[in-house]
């Protein structure tokens, strides 16, 4: 054989062995030294694929003021005396007519209950608002202007405890300092209270009814906005799970709850309903019959 021949086929098994040697470690021969290049290469940016990064809250962020009209609640001028023996829970009132309670939990927080009162005000809203007495303390100027707007303020217990885990003296003294600070702040008096977690023993509710006069109210509409699902969902579960006489549970605590109130009470006026205090739907309620008043409890 010619040593060219020789040589030209000695450089061709070179090269067999080369590519054999680095298709086993880099899967081709063909793009072999396309990966060797890209290995030396910065790292490309992440695509919109990749993971998406957290964002902080935008703290900032305020819900834009109304343009134009929007729906308003009608003027309405109804009692608020419920009967003493009305009942020791409520969690919706039948009523003939298509009247809701809004109520707002946790508050007042000196951001997120202002921005609500203003979206209440522009659709001629009363709502109701547990307040918690060490955020009364913290923030009274806010609750002054809930009441002045005309709403109505539930004891919410001072520090939002667990009543079930308290003795009587315990769940007392959280319901006396709330009252305190309510009147301290605004120079009224609660005529409900709602317990935390809706947790309250049966023999609890009683003995609240009896010595210090506050139904327990409850809900029979729980959008879960505590678990932040957003605005969207919150408006949803609401618009979905509201009927006649349901008290609606929501808290102004949470900024994306507040950022649903336009869409929702926007949709809930659009679909009919009225709105009115918690005092003012247990004031709905009908007389019972004599002989069911021992089982006079709406849970």
């Amino acid at each position: 054989m010619p040593r060219t021949d020789l040589h030209s086929l000695m450089k061709f098994a070179a090269h067999l062995l080369a590519c054999w040697i680095l298709g086993t470690s880099l899967g081709s021969c063909s793009n072999a030294d396309e990966n060797a290049a890209a290995a030396h290469q910065t790292p490309a940016a992440p695509t919109e694929a990749a993971a998406p990064v957290k964002s902080p809250a935008n703290r900032a962020y305020s819900t834009p003021r109304t343009t134009g009209p929007v729906p308003r609640n009608p003027d309405m001028n109804l009692p608020a005396n419920f009967k003493k023996d009305a009942g020791v829970t409520f969690s919706r009132v039948s009523v003939s007519e298509p009247y809701v309670a809004m109520t707002f939990d946790d508050g007042p927080h000196p951001q997120n209950t202002p921005r609500l009162l203003d979206m209440l005000r522009d659709r001629n809203i009363k709502a109701t608002f547990y307040v918690i007495g060490r955020n009364v303390d913290l923030y009274p100027s806010v609750v002054r202007r809930i009441v002045a707007e005309g709403h109505e303020i539930g004891n919410h217990t001072y520090t939002h405890r667990n009543l079930t885990k308290l003795g009587h003296d315990a769940v007392l003294s959280e319901l006396n300092k709330t009252r305190d600070a309510i009147v301290k702040a605004a120079g009224v008096q609660p005529r409900t209270m709602r317990p935390p977690y809706g947790a309250l023993l049966q023999t609890q509710r009683e003995w609240i009814r009896s010595e210090l006069g506050y139904p327990t109210i409850l809900w029979s509409v729980d959008p879960r906005d505590w678990q932040r699902p957003g605005p969207s969902v919150v408006t949803s579960r609401i618009l979905s799970g509201a009927t006649p006489g349901a008290i609606i549970l929501s808290h102004d605590l949470h900024a994306p709850t507040v950022d649903a109130m336009p869409a929702t009470l926007d949709g809930l006026l659009r679909k009919g309903y009225k709105f009115v205090t918690v005092s003012q739907l247990l004031a709905m309620k009908p007389a019972e019959a004599p002989a069911q008043a021992a089982n006079d409890n709406e849970q």
